[in-house]
């Protein structure tokens, strides 16, 4: 499998494709944002792993126009360890997240992970039924109507959308929408999904959010 790095710090860009190398892929390395997004659009990599903080054009600006055409796997790999940062990352359409510094074995744990996955489908405009979700712009729209929602009600619907259908866990929603480990003795994931059912479920009488006991919550249409 091919996999492209977009790393401008010259150790940490030649130790990551030694390393992918000798761990049995096909690594190429780009040292600016202008030539990663150039050979993430020409060449079809199995995923991509992406610096933030580079010259000419920035990560975040590289993930937003390589979702317009393909939905290859990013793993973000940055310094920039902010929540806000984060949740940028995610709600840009990254699939990953790790922090500098890292350890080379957790990684590639990371990468294998995505790989045995496959892309998760991030559009500009996510629909479930007569839910509509304006990435970009971060409007949300339930049959028509606007619903106003905080940065973390939309990080977690967001989450959500991106896979419809999908059981998720109150331990993965609690790492990628508030960057803790799910304590079971905290409801901070139980009661923001109160509080998001609110605003896109109560007024309507098809229910969108569901509870899937002992497991977690899932967004999708039911009959």
């Amino acid at each position: 499998m091919r996999i492209l790095i977009v790393e401008d710090e010259p150790k940490t860009g030649a130790y990551l494709q030694q390393g992918l190398n000798e761990s049995g892929y096909l690594a190429d390395l780009a040292v600016n944002g202008q030539d990663g997004l150039h050979l993430a659009l020409e060449q079809d990599y199995a995923l991509i792993v992406l610096d933030v903080m580079l010259p000419v054009v920035d990560g975040w600006t590289v993930l937003r126009r390589l979702r317009e055409q393909r939905s290859t796997p990013v793993l973000f790999l940055t310094a920039r360890d902010d929540v806000a940062d984060r949740v940028q990352g995610f709600d840009l359409g990254a699939d990953d997240y790790l922090v500098k510094p890292f350890a080379f074995a957790e990684l590639l744990a990371r990468i294998k992970a995505l790989l045995r996955r496959g892309p998760v489908r991030t559009l500009d405009l996510i629909q479930v039924a007569d839910l509509e979700i304006d990435v970009l712009r971060r409007r949300v729209t339930r049959a028509g109507s606007r619903v106003e929602l905080t940065p973390k009600e939309f990080a977690l619907l967001h989450l959500l959308a991106q896979r419809p259908g999908e059981v998720l866990s109150r331990t993965l929603i609690a790492s990628q929408v508030w960057d803790m480990n799910f304590d079971s003795d905290t409801n901070v994931v139980d009661v923001a999904v109160r509080r998001l059912r609110a605003k896109i479920d109560d007024p309507w009488s098809a229910k969108l959010v569901h509870t899937v006991r002992g497991m977690g919550y899932v967004l999708e249409a039911r009959p």
